[in-house]
């Protein structure tokens, strides 16, 4: 929503004017209560967000500032919403680098020090004489902000031996991450200085705060200033560690993303305030990191202004929450693979077959082999029979059903199966149960869990490989005895629908139609667990862990016994496969019992 749509949808619903009686933000009111003083973030949750604090000089502008806004925002950075787990200011605290103007931002930030909370500041150019770099001695700034303040702080961990630039090593996410802040114009030696940290910390993923880098034009859209470029070429474009960068100085705000020697990407963006109105009013920028989905979700904000809703009048409405395209967005970013040159994920080793062999196992495959190496069977790790034979559909390469180095980091084993099938007519190859497979005259009456490991390709859903399965009966639900529904169906299938949703349905043995349970659209490219669940009174669908909505609440009993084989990675109708699998195959296995999902194979 862009400013001018932001603005009439807030007068339409009543949030603009001085007679309004709500908050534009409630979310953004004075910080918890039960925030306790001195309580930390969670810094191993997946979820948590990088505070950044553009030029405050405005606010601390010789007798014409006021420290009220900044102060509003840092109670709201420590006050616990947010999972905030560290502040980074972006220069230019104060107007005219005057020892009084320090003294008043000092007292502000001395809220973060009484809670020890972790921040980090650099030098701006109206912070001291704009013509120096940080060769430049003692300024009030160093006396007020140098690396003597830092030394309680659990994040500080040094300084170059100026004193203007520094670094900081906080932990989030269960891992940890650097943060460089560097001066206003960090001198050859200073350069050089945060190249030896990146080179002392190389596995950590990198932060670079500096006042200037790139500036915006009036679309958002940003680009290297002269010094800019300098601090990309000799120190950003050779450092893949450094992911994100994080200036002020100029506005507007904007952003862009480089590719760096390394071939990949670096987020370069400018953030700044101090034009609009009073003077920003300490507006902070969110970086609200998401391990688990892949995202930083971004978002600019004024707890100042928030805090005093509904006294507001319009301009001031307008100035909580910035909307726009360089101030709300989201950043796309696979963390694993962006930090695997530096940082790689260590893959744990396979757990040992044994291990899954719990109570009351019925059949457990796992698909080790060669990779690229054709499937002739696989055995039955269980022990008690239930080997699988291969079956190749007519005009079908071996290959199409071959064993393949993939796996999900989660399962087990280290290995899969690789599907090429497909229909109309049917093609590919698939497995099934030997005619001697004692679990061939089970019924599961008792209950069961059927769970495997599944990865969908990307072009699954090109029409050709709907209704797809990865695990069922050949054998019909007419041939079971059914008459309900469409008989022809088979007695138990787990198949993907066109939209690549799980499904599975089975002909219980205590009615005479089909008990379906339905999933959601899976993601494609990645490794999906999945597990059906019956406790001999009805079934529940998991996927990765979490039942899904449409589990039916009719009780169901068991799997209706049509005879013949269970079928791995094909669909079968009328007892005739019309197609096999399209796409990668885990560890499968088969418990004749409900289990919990703690008991899962996801390790």
């Amino acid at each position: 929503m862009n400013d001018s749509s932001r603005r009439t949808f807030l007068r339409g619903a009543g949030l603009l004017g001085a007679g309004a009686a709500v908050s534009a933000l409630p979310a953004l009111g004075a910080p918890a209560a039960s925030a306790a003083f001195g309580r930390g973030p969670d810094t191993e949750d997946g979820r948590f967000t990088l505070a950044v604090l553009p030029d405050t000089q405005y606010l601390f502008d010789a007798d014409r500032g006021d420290p009220a806004p900044l102060d509003a925002t840092l109670r709201y950075v420590t006050g616990g919403d947010e999972n905030i787990v560290f502040l980074a200011h972006l220069g230019d605290l104060t107007e005219n680098g005057q020892p009084g103007e320090f003294d008043q931002i000092s007292r502000s930030f001395q809220h973060l020090d009484r809670r020890r909370f972790p921040y980090s500041t650099l030098a701006g150019n109206h912070d001291i004489k704009s013509s120096t770099d940080d060769q430049r001695g003692r300024t009030p700034y160093l006396d007020a902000f140098g690396p003597q303040r830092q030394r309680g702080s659990r994040t500080f961990r040094g300084a170059s031996p100026d004193g203007y630039n520094s670094h900081h090593v906080f932990r989030a996410g269960g891992r940890e991450w650097l943060l460089i802040a560097l001066d206003w114009r960090p001198s050859a030696g200073g350069l050089g200085w945060a190249r030896s940290v990146l080179a002392r910390n190389p596995r950590l993923p990198a932060i670079l705060t500096i006042h200037e880098l790139v500036w915006a034009d009036e679309a958002g859209q940003a680009q290297f200033s002269e010094f800019g470029q300098k601090v990309w070429d000799e120190l950003v474009d050779g450092n893949d560690q450094i992911f994100l960068t994080l200036n002020g100085h100029y506005w507007p705000p904007g952003r862009m993303v480089k590719r760096n020697k390394a071939g990949h990407d670096v987020h370069l963006h400018i953030t700044n305030y101090q034009d609009r109105y009073y003077g920003g009013g300490a507006m902070i920028r969110l970086y609200r990191f998401d391990l688990a989905r892949n995202v930083i979700d971004v978002r600019t904000v004024s707890p100042w202004l928030a805090d005093q809703a509904p006294r507001l009048n319009e301009l001031q409405r307008q100035e909580i929450e910035r909307t726009g395209p360089a101030d709300y967005f989201s950043l796309e970013i696979d963390f694993e693979s962006r930090f695997a040159g530096f940082a790689p994920v260590p893959v744990p080793p396979a757990r040992p077959a044994e291990r899954q062999l719990i109570r009351g196992t019925v059949a457990y495959w796992r698909f080790e082999g060669r990779d690229g190496a054709p499937v002739d069977g696989v055995r039955d790790l269980s022990g008690r029979g239930n080997d699988l034979v291969r079956v190749t559909l007519p005009g079908s390469a071996p290959e199409a059903l071959r064993f393949s180095g993939e796996f999900s980091p989660r399962q087990p084993s280290r290995s899969s199966l690789r599907f090429d099938g497909g229909k109309k007519p049917a093609r590919g190859g698939y497995l099934r149960t030997a005619d001697s497979a004692p679990m061939n005259a089970e019924t599961f009456a008792r209950g069961y869990t059927i769970e495997a490991f599944v990865k969908l390709p990307e072009d699954f859903k090109d029409g050709k490989h709907s209704w797809a399965a990865i695990f069922g009966r050949q054998g019909s639900g007419g041939k079971a005895g059914k008459t309900g529904d469409d008989p022809g169906e088979p007695s138990a299938t787990l198949s993907l629908s066109d939209g690549a949703a799980f499904q599975w349905a089975v002909f219980p043995v205590n009615q005479n139609g089909i008990s379906t349970c339905w999933g959601h659209e899976l993601a494609l490219r990645e490794w999906i667990h999945v597990a059906a669940v019956n406790d001999g009174r009805r079934t529940t669908l998991y996927v990765d862990g979490c039942a899904v909505l449409r589990n039916p609440k009719t009780p169901a009993a068991g799997i209706a016994n049509p005879g013949g084989s269970w079928l791995i990675g094909a669909y079968a109708y009328d007892s005739i496969v019309e197609q096999a699998f399209h796409g990668w195959l885990g560890d499968v296995r088969v418990v004749g019992r409900a289990l919990d999902p703690r008991e899962f194979m996801l390790g």
